[in-house]
């Protein structure tokens, strides 16, 4: 089978298309014919060696799978050869086949577009998580959203709107901000043009009860002033650098600050994930929640699609085409 392969750490144009053996299905796993694969943030990070988990070369980049099983495991149940899934994996979704570990399938419904689908797990369970079970979200506060036109950005808003929340979405240009808008924004920061301090002061004078921050950098001790008192700063990543926060700020409103490390909780927590992505799944078949896929690649380009994320140029979901 053919897959995309980091064969030594470097950059996404060192990735390269091989023919590779297939994978078998373990006791417990499911084998996936791939038809699509959602790129992340992680991709980017992984094929350099600079993320927490760490695969032995060579390795396919991709996290998140939609396909069709073709193979299943000794002690798995419910799951059938020829059914339509949604799977999450550490790592091999860039490939034609991926053995997915049983609890991290989901069932797609009937007419369920693939590609959406394999723009769902990542962002919107590390939305759902870092709303829920770490922000404490409670229908009718205020939500701000870092980065808010990125994958997890763009989720978080989507999500915070559908819950209840009022959203004031930051990102770093008119066309991202007309996004996040459509998307249930009720106000929004062009932080490369505004002052997002003063710019909040003007927005949420009594401050906003959560901040959601996939972005890091020079934005979040802005943020952090413009909370609440007791309010939460969640922290979910750092595409724009790792920020020193003066702790000062945090005593003073009485707030806290959490990290949400969603694919090393869902490890430890395997049935909360089973269940808060069901309520996902069950949110965009009802139509509540709409992810947004920006562009799609063939396999022997996802090089570009990581590029895409690692140069903070995408909008919603870049995904990579597998199979049909």
């Amino acid at each position: 089978m053919r897959a995309l392969l980091c064969e030594a750490f470097g950059p996404p144009e060192s990735l390269a298309v091989r023919e590779v053996g297939e994978p078998a299905a373990k006791p417990g796993e499911v084998v996936v014919d791939v038809t699509a694969c959602g790129v992340n943030f992680p991709d980017t990070l992984v094929i350099e060696d600079r993320y927490q988990f760490k695969p032995g070369l060579p390795f396919s980049p991709g996290c998140e799978v939609s396909g069709v099983v073709s193979e299943v495991g000794e002690g798995v149940d419910g799951v059938a050869v020829g059914d339509a899934v949604l799977g999450t994996v550490m790592f091999g979704g860039m490939a034609e086949r991926v053995a997915v570990p049983a609890p991290w399938l989901f069932p797609l419904a009937d007419g369920a577009d693939p590609v959406t689908a394999a723009a769902l797990p990542f962002t919107y369970g590390t939305a759902h998580y870092s709303l829920t079970h770490v922000g404490g979200l409670v229908p009718g506060e205020t939500v701000l959203v870092l980065g808010a036109a990125g994958g997890v950005g763009l989720a978080t808003v989507d999500l915070a709107r559908a819950m209840g929340a009022t959203v004031v979405a930051a990102a770093s240009s008119p066309e991202k901000l007309a996004l996040c808008a459509e998307y249930g924004a009720s106000s929004t920061v062009d932080y490369s043009a505004e002052d997002l301090r003063g710019r909040l002061k003007e927005l949420a004078p009594a401050g906003v009860d959560l901040v959601v921050d996939p972005v890091g950098g020079p934005y979040a001790e802005a943020a952090v002033r413009g909370l609440a008192w007791q309010g939460r700063f969640v922290v979910v990543g750092f595409p724009a650098g790792i920020p020193k926060l003066p702790l000062n700020l945090v005593l003073l409103k009485a707030a806290s600050v959490r990290g949400a490390f969603w694919g090393a909780w869902l490890m430890r927590n395997p049935e909360v994930y089973r269940r808060d992505m069901a309520e996902v799944l069950g949110m965009w078949q009802a139509g509540t929640i709409r992810p947004y896929v920006s562009a799609t690649y063939p396999l022997e380009r996802g090089g570009e699609a990581i590029r895409e994320l690692a140069d903070r140029r995408a909008r919603g979901k870049v995904v990579v085409r597998v199979g049909d």
